[in-house]
């Protein structure tokens, strides 16, 4: 398991977001060398965990619960399949392109080392925006891609440091729960039903999923 791209992006100006900014960091390209990691700040307020990396949106964005976004470069193969066409790394938005990480099973709560330094905590999946199906420019995009149910992971920094392209990812710690990224997305999305269910995991969860999760369970019950 490891890192096969460091990605980060600059802020540009599109006429297809909604941020109040009019622009967008989406774009992630590939960097060498290390890289910063660091705990942005809360929500609203932080950006990026990684240095250099533009995030334009905070209302949505960014914060210390989604300082890192990861994908997998098995599913963007999948996708370069389907949609016929190019995907490189990056292509998603995502700020690591990862290799031989399951990440539609990782549990929310799941520690990762990566490197020698860097420390990392699974929070939930990426919610899909107007602004991804706008970059992706491909007809249905948010349903084809919730329909898979493999979003990607958010994740908030635990130990800072540097990293690469090439450092190793190491599982260190999986919480006492069974609520994976998928799991979690598809009660998200797809299935408001089972949301109740995935609250054995709050204490981990990125705040804005959390919220969700928990007005729903206030207005229906478990």
């Amino acid at each position: 398991m490891k890192i096969l791209s460091v990605n980060v992006g600059v802020s540009r100006a599109v006429d297809y977001t909604n941020a109040p900014s009019g622009t967008t960091g989406i774009d992630k390209r590939p960097v060498e060398g290390p890289v910063r990691v660091e705990r942005p700040g809360p929500a609203g307020v932080g950006a990026s965990g990684l240095s250099g990396d533009a995030v334009c949106d905070l209302r949505f964005h960014g914060g210390d619960d989604r300082a890192v976004y990861a994908f997998a470069r098995e599913d963007l193969d999948g996708w370069e399949k389907e949609l016929g066409r190019r995907l490189t790394h990056g292509s998603f938005g995502e700020n690591l392109t990862t290799l031989g990480v399951g990440l539609r099973d990782a549990l929310v709560g799941e520690r990762w080392r990566l490197g020698r330094e860097v420390v990392l905590e699974v929070t939930g999946g990426r919610l899909p925006c107007r602004t991804f199906g706008a970059w992706l420019g491909e007809r249905r995009w948010l349903p084809r891609f919730t329909r898979e149910a493999s979003p990607g992971v958010m994740l908030r920094v635990i130990e800072p440091g540097e990293l690469c392209a090439g450092d190793e990812i190491e599982v260190v710690h999986r919480p006492p729960h069974d609520v994976t990224v998928s799991r979690l997305f598809r009660a998200l999305t797809v299935e408001r039903e089972s949301l109740p269910g995935v609250l054995v995991a709050a204490e981990w969860m990125e705040r804005e999923q959390l919220e969700i999760a928990r007005a729903y369970t206030a207005k229906h019950g478990e």
